[in-house]
């Protein structure tokens, strides 16, 4: 019982990151109705930042909010310069997901360029100590990682739900002619959802890291989870996103433990979420079906 509940303890932790991924990832659809499959290389790019203000002596915190404010900036740059030229993703939908595909490739070989192709080490943010409960030992870092996801929602969701802002920002996902006829600055809303989705991609970066080492290949184990972790609770659902993310995690933990057959496939809990919650709930747990005028 006790190696079941490590295991789950594990599962959990993993989940808080690939939730995260996945808020970013419902911000993103929720500004512009797409996904962004460029969503873990932004995150790893500004945790290779947070590497190097780190390793310039910065206090890791401090480097970890100067990370997410270079994410953000990066995600608005990429928006701007990358995204905003193509069109309307409303309009050019297929265009737009090329592009990000392009982003994913382009930003990976950057990563390379700059900062080499050995993996670096970036210490974990809540320490390496642990706690011991009822003989399960649970990380700090674990911990820190439920607690901070808590936090990143709970932003997220007031934002969406109680601001100006992100009203404009969800008036836009779902019409944006619309939107831009009644005022609302389309094009810097858009901007905005790309920064705040690569600002929280750093964050778990950040929690990526320590346990797999820092290099160009980071977060794509972790975007398919993400990816998992939306689909399983809804694009555009900021709790579905949560929720998701420690169902995934969870899944992807125990099963290869204790499920014969799965000790050699970690991805296959995650792709056998994804291709049931397609088939027989494609909106996701948490999701809204669009209902659409012919």
């Amino acid at each position: 019982m006790t190696n079941f509940l490590q295991v789950l303890v594990v599962g959990i932790g993993d989940g808080a990151i690939y939730a995260m991924l996945g808020l970013g990832l419902v911000v993103i659809y929720r500004s512009t109705g797409l996904l962004n499959f460029a969503q873990g290389e932004m995150a790893m790019f500004s945790t290779f930042t947070v590497w190097t203000v780190w390793n310039l002596g910065v206090p890791l915190p401090l480097a970890v909010l100067a990370g997410m404010v270079a994410g953000f900036v990066i995600g608005a740059l990429v928006h701007q310069v990358a995204v905003s030229p193509v069109g309307d993703p409303h309009e050019k939908p297929l265009a737009v997901v090329i592009v990000t595909i392009g982003l994913f490739v382009g930003l990976n070989g950057a990563a390379q360029l700059i900062w080499g192709t050995l993996d670096r080490e970036l210490p974990p943010l809540f320490g390496n100590g642990q706690v011991e409960i009822a003989g399960v030992a649970i990380a700090w870092q674990k911990i820190g990682a439920v607690a901070v996801l808590a936090v990143l929602a709970l932003l997220f969701w007031l934002l969406f739900q109680r601001t100006r802002v992100g009203l404009a920002m969800r008036t836009v996902a779902s019409n944006s002619e619309s939107a831009s006829l009644v005022g609302i600055p389309v094009p810097k809303l858009l901007m905005l959802g790309w920064g705040l989705s690569a600002a929280v991609g750093t964050v778990a970066g950040v929690f990526t890291a320590p346990g797999r080492g820092l290099g160009s290949n980071l977060m794509q184990l972790t975007l398919i989870f993400g990816f998992a972790a939306i689909t399983l609770g809804g694009f555009d659902s900021l709790l579905g996103a949560v929720v998701g993310g420690f169902v995934v995690g969870v899944a992807s933990s125990v099963v290869p433990q204790y499920v014969p057959g799965f000790e050699k496939m970690p991805l296959a809990p995650a792709f056998i979420l994804i291709l049931a919650i397609l088939l027989f709930r494609p909106e996701g747990l948490f999701g809204r079906k669009q209902v659409r005028r012919v």
